[in-house]
Parts: structure tokens; sequence; C-alpha cells
């Protein structure tokens, strides 16, 4: 009996005469140029390349337009063609000012991309994007990885500015990197000017996450309902070394592991997944969680693998075997975030139930908890109850905890749960009736290698910065 790729199947309910037992495979020359030359050879031909990108022959196709390639074999759910003929937003959607293409041309174009972008009936697969990661060593030799030369990154448009859903610093030198829509920024933690992006087109990054040796970056995220992965990033020179995980949903939470040699996901299904860096494969599947998985953390010595979930689940597992350690119970609600200190004894865990708790982790109970870590003022005329949550929380190199919370603070915790200092986001000067201190909120919060400098990313895509000692910006 011969296999039929699930894609298929589904195309032939559409399409039954194209994928009979002899069809021919889906070809740029056979299927794909007629649709391009009808539609798109106006703007995208031999004689007018809008954005460097021309259609017009396979080989200009497959290279792509000036802000890199726009088709990407196996994977036509990232490759920017196939999203700018399928956007939902009539100004956003290709060709401009016409109708969509027809669903069975927008069927074959999926399936040419993801059954291998084969030019003519006797050209083979182009093989999808296959793993060159190897773990590097853990000896931090030689300067601290920046980067360099990176290629300008066309950006895309949004209606409004794009949140930061994720921000991560380098445990090795003065550079942070920023989650925006279908990117990563790298910025200068002091100027907050970008020195360097990479493109991150599987759409919004909710999780960044940098190697101990600070050589490689993990992004992890997706577009709800559609698609998710995991990606690892060489910090020098934005070359994509691996992508695991191809997920139906955004991955929600994830990390990797000290020795890079795991990488671990989770999101709407429940489980926790951990892949193989080096050959891609599925380790161990951990199931336990009875909701949405929130945050994912590896401890630094690499023994265990804490994650928990939206309804307050924490739970401790063996990072080698994927066995089950040990629950920790203490949040009644959504868990934002989690954070090993640098000795993994200590976990800390923040929520939307308002409480940061800093974990025992060999005893399994709370060493310290601070159930009002950021209960925010009432606005004048508002009244009921007022969202009293925690929406970030990551340990400094010196023990020290960084969190952001509802009452638009950031706040510098010492070892023992006291509060050093505070910083509070600016206001929006564009707010409209609604009251700032309620539509503007530090999503992200960190601290940067050395410990000198606290920086937070808001809801509306702005990155703020201080020196961890309260003086003057």
């Amino acid at each position: 009996m011969r296999f039929v790729p699930l894609v298929l199947v589904a195309l032939s309910l559409v399409m039954p005469d194209i994928f009979a037992e002899d069809a021919k495979p889906i070809t740029y020359d056979d299927h794909i140029a007629p649709i391009l030359k009808r539609h798109c050879w106006q703007c995208h031909g031999e004689t007018k390349q809008e954005s460097g990108l021309n259609l017009a022959n396979y080989a200009a196709a497959v290279k792509g337009s000036s802000g890199g390639a726009v088709v990407v074999s196996g994977r036509s759910s990232t490759s920017r063609l196939f999203k700018a003929i399928t956007a939902e937003d009539p100004a956003e959607r290709m060709p401009p000012e016409n109708d969509p293409l027809p669903k069975e041309q927008l069927a074959l174009i999926k399936a040419w991309i993801d059954t291998g972008l084969r030019q003519n009936a006797g050209s083979a697969a182009t093989p999808a994007r296959t793993l060159s990661f190897k773990p590097s060593s853990l000896k931090n030799d030689g300067p601290a990885p920046m980067p360099e030369k990176l290629p300008t990154i066309e950006r895309s448009k949004t209606t409004r500015p794009f949140p930061i859903l994720a921000m991560a610093a380098s445990p090795r030198a003065p550079l942070v990197a920023v989650a925006a829509y279908e990117r990563v920024d790298f910025i200068n933690p002091e100027s907050r000017d970008v020195i360097g992006s990479v493109a991150f087109p599987e759409g919004e990054p909710q999780v960044l996450r940098f190697s101990r040796s600070g050589a490689v970056l993990l992004a992890a995220g997706g577009r709800p309902a559609q698609n998710g992965a995991a990606v690892l990033f060489d910090v020098k020179t934005g070359k994509r070394l691996a992508e695991l995980g191809n997920e139906t949903d955004t991955v929600i939470a994830a990390d990797l592991s000290p020795d890079e040699r795991q990488v671990a996901i989770g999101g709407s299904g429940r489980v926790v997944k951990i892949f193989s860096t080096v050959d891609g494969a599925l380790n161990h599947t951990l199931v336990k969680h009875t909701d949405w998985i929130t945050a994912i953390a590896f401890s630094p010595d690499g023994k265990l693998l804490a994650s928990a979930d939206r309804v307050g689940n924490i739970h401790l597992w063996d990072a080698i075997s994927g066995g089950v350690v040990l629950p920790l119970s203490e949040h009644k609600a959504a868990v934002r975030s989690l954070a090993w200190r640098s000795d993994s004894q200590v976990l800390a865990s923040c929520s939307e139930d308002g409480q940061i708790v800093w974990w025992e982790v060999s005893k399994g109970w709370p060493s310290i908890s601070k159930a009002d870590a950021h209960p925010p003022q009432r606005p004048a005329g508002i009244y009921g109850k007022i969202p009293n949550g925690v929406l970030d929380a990551n340990f400094g190199p010196n023990g020290e905890l960084i969190s952001c919370g509802r009452d638009r603070t950031v706040r510098l915790w010492s070892h023992d749960g006291s509060a050093l200092k505070s910083f509070t986001i600016d206001a929006d000067s564009k707010s409209n009736s609604t009251p700032t201190a309620i539509r503007v909120l530090p999503l992200r919060s960190v601290v940067t290698f050395d410990g000198l400098r606290i920086l937070a990313g808001d809801s509306a895509g702005r990155v703020h910065s201080w020196p961890a000692d309260g003086t003057a910006k």
C-alpha cells in the first residue's frame, strides 16, 4: 500500500483528479507558474520586481526577495509568499486590490511548498530545513558573543504597537533580546538602540532564552491556532541553528537546557515536550498538567525541569529521565513565570494571584512568599475588584529577583525577599479616556549580566531602562 502524505490526502478532497495513483508531483513548471503568471508577474516578473522579488522563474522564486526567502521547503505556514496570499486583511493580502486566489490554487501552492518545492516532474524534492546544531562547550572562553553585521530585516507593519511579549538578558554580555512581531531585536541595555535583528517568520515570539554561554538564543512562539515552534539562533551571526516542534498552536512556554542538548516546550496542549537539539527527536512527553502550560525552566545544573500552568500548578521533573519528582502547590491562579537562582537551590514563581514565591526545592515548600508583591492603586472612579497580578520574575547574577506587575511597577528584591528598589513605567502621552494605569503594563523585566541595569518591556511595545541602584537614567 502506497503511503500518501496527510497534506495530499486533505487536498484530494478538493482536487481529486490531481491526487490519483498515477498523478505527477506538484511542480513549479506544471502547476505553480501558471498561477503566478496570472496573479503575480505584473509586479513580480521579469520586467518589474517590487521588493526585489521575481516569481517569473523557478530559481528567482526560490531565491526570494531583498528581505530573504519567501518559500521554505516543508513549511507553508511560515513561508512569506503563502502568508501574503492567504492574509485575512484585504489591505495586506496579495495580489493587492483583488479578490483572494481561488481555494484550489491556494491548495496547490501550499502543497508545492509542503512537498518540497519541485521545479519539474524530474526534480527531487528540496529537503526540509534540517538540524545542524551542535551543543557548544560550557567553557566560557574568549570574548562574550555579540551580534556582528546582522542583515537588515524589513519590519512587519501592525495596526498598533506590538506588545513586548518576551525579553532576555545575555548572561555574559551587555546585550538584551526583545521580542517584536516576526522578529527578535538585540539591543544595547543602556541606550536601548537596536544593534541587530533576526527574523522569526513563525509569528509572535512568546519566549526568549539565552544559553549559558551566551552564544545561542532560543526563540519560541508562533501564531495562535495555526502553528508553533522553537528556533535556536547563533547570536553572533544570526544564523538559524535548529528548529524544533511543529505545533498546531503557538508555543507559550519553552527553555533550553544548560548543556544545550534539549529544548522543552509547552502550550495549550497541556503536555511538556522535550526535544533533542542534536537530532530533533522527541525525547519525552510529560503528562501531568490539566490546563495550558504557561512557564517552563531548566535548573542551571541541568538536573530538574520545572513547568507551570494556567490554574496555578507547578511540577518538578527529572530533566534526564522525564520522571515526576514532586508538585509545588501554593498558587491559586495562572503562573506567569518560573526562574531558577544560579545555584539551582531556589526556584521563584509568580502568579496572577499576586504572589511571588521563593521555593526551597530540596524540601518542596516555600521559603519566602510575598502575597501582595505588586498591589495596584485604585484609580479614581474605578470600583470593584482590582486585578493584583505579578506578570514576570527573573533572577539577577547576584541572587536578586526582578519582577513586574499590574501596578505598573518594576520591583527589585533582595535574596531574603525584602524590596530594594521600585521603578514605575512612564505614562503614555497618547493615552485616551481609558486610564493609563490600567491600559499600559510592564510585561517583562530582566537584570543585565553584571547586575547594574534593569530593563522592562511594556504592553505598548516600549523598552524601559534604569540603573539598578535607582539613580537617574
